[in-house]
């Protein structure tokens, strides 16, 4: 009875100690904060059992500054281990940004892919604060300190300053998404401009590889890594 429990224990074990060689990230939800993703992406890269990672994105975009830190990491991984992109649901925006440099993008025939552009939004409460009596008071050095304030209609040269910045960082976003997925940048219009496309129309215009389920996009991955008995970590 104890040689037989002891056979069993030991089939049991030695399966659970095989190590992983396939990864899965995911990235979900808005963009705000990039630390916890990138920390993931770099243990996956440092790890040498792992042979291949499969990011899971299902995000409406987010923040310019963490999402570009994202599409940098996972280009600096790419070059080490292959990397798949899946698009869940959402890939817009920032999250899009995010995937921009995978060796392949894989999308759910579901998804909604794109909006590759900027935007900066505010309010103006003038009429409010007039209507309950309230008075600001500011004290500032440097013309453009005040800009996007809400508390009174925004100057033309306000306006212009803003322009200057989401147009430079629009910029940025179509030239690395022209690089990245070798389109050419003069067809911006097609698949930039904020367009929000279905899996089959993005993949038209270029943005994404192949739509499919997640099963597609782990094939893919085991193809790339070229790992013969896919182990994936849980």
């Amino acid at each position: 009875f104890v040689t037989v429990v002891l056979m069993i224990f030991s089939n049991s074990n030695s399966k659970n100690l095989q190590q992983p060689n396939l990864q899965v990230i995911n990235l979900t939800g808005a963009i705000m904060n990039a630390s916890t993703i990138l920390e993931e992406l770099d243990e996956a890269k440092k790890a040498k059992n792992i042979k291949g990672v499969l990011i899971d994105i299902n995000s409406p975009g987010g923040a310019v500054a963490p999402s570009v830190e994202i599409a940098y990491a996972i280009k600096e991984l790419n070059t080490i281990k292959p990397v798949v992109v899946y698009a869940s649901g959402t890939m817009t925006s920032g999250s899009y940004y995010s995937s921009i440099w995978a060796s392949k993008i894989i999308a759910n025939p579901g998804s909604m892919i794109g909006s590759i552009g900027v935007i900066m939004q505010s309010v103006d409460l003038s009429k409010l604060i007039n209507k309950i009596g309230i008075k600001t008071q500011t004290i500032k050095m440097g013309k453009f300190k005040e800009i996007g304030t809400p508390t009174r209609q925004w100057t033309k040269y306000e306006k212009d300053e803003l322009q200057k910045i989401i147009k430079n960082t629009y910029d940025m976003f179509v030239q690395d998404v022209s690089s990245a997925r070798k389109l050419n940048i003069k067809d911006n219009t097609k698949f930039a401009d904020a367009h929000i496309f279905t899996a089959s129309q993005a993949q038209k215009v270029g943005l994404i590889d192949k739509v499919g389920t997640i099963n597609l996009a782990k094939n893919e991955l085991v193809i790339l890594s070229k790992v013969k008995n896919p182990i994936w970590a849980k």
